[in-house]
């Protein structure tokens, strides 16, 4: 159950802001192999396995390979989104709900501002967000580390007791519930994102984004 009393609103935002199924971050994935296969020159499957394998173990491909290879950050973030975001349609129904929705509307992504900014153009929602929280203004520390949520409060003098966060990917919420925050997870197959939604943390579980703001919506009413 969402408060009516919420008035701040943060979202992920690949594969939370649109569907899975669009495959937009499948592109991504594979960016980040090739990226790996043409700095090491590695074979495809090699690379990917040594994705996968940064990935479990630091939270994202980017922060294992920074800490144990000491690759550029920017330079990675600018190859492995540079990607066709027309995989995704625009979404109308979005735009209409977020302009329903009461309160601040922040991102959070372990991805860059760039990113979010053009994903959010193609969906026609950009608009409606008064604030990107991105991996660059996380210091690099991804999604679930503790500390960037702390700072993104600071920052932005959230009270966390007023604040929803949405997510695909369960573990997540646990920092954002440990400070007070409201959870919501959408319900994906990926077994890396669904680790955990069987947690206390998870206090909310929707189908998808749609289907949640509509409900908030309506119950605003």
């Amino acid at each position: 159950m969402i408060s009516k009393t919420i008035d701040c609103w943060i979202f992920d935002m690949d594969n939370t802001l649109y569907s899975p199924r669009s495959n937009l971050f499948i592109q991504i994935s594979d960016k980040m192999t090739e990226f790996i296969q043409g700095k090491f020159d590695l074979e495809f499957t090699v690379a990917s396995d040594l994705q996968e394998d940064l990935f479990k173990r630091y939270g994202t491909t980017l922060r294992g390979l920074m800490m144990e290879y000491n690759i550029d950050p920017l330079s990675f973030l600018e190859f492995v989104h540079n990607i066709d975001v027309n995989s995704i349609d625009p979404a109308p129904e979005l735009e209409e709900l977020l302009a329903q929705l009461p309160g601040r509307k922040v991102i959070y992504s372990n991805g860059s501002a760039d990113h979010c900014a053009r994903v959010t153009k193609r969906l026609g929602v950009d608009h409606h967000f008064d604030h990107v929280y991105d991996i660059v203004a996380s210091d690099y520390s991804p999604k679930p580390n503790p500390a960037p949520y702390d700072r993104l409060i600071s920052l932005l003098s959230i009270d966390p007791k007023r604040t929803v966060m949405i997510e695909d990917i369960a573990n997540n919420l646990k920092p954002a519930a440990d400070l007070g925050m409201t959870t919501v997870w959408l319900e994906n197959d990926f077994n890396w994102a669904k680790a955990g939604s069987d947690q206390p943390y998870v206090q909310n579980v929707a189908k998808d984004i749609i289907s949640f703001l509509r409900d908030v919506v309506k119950r605003g009413k």
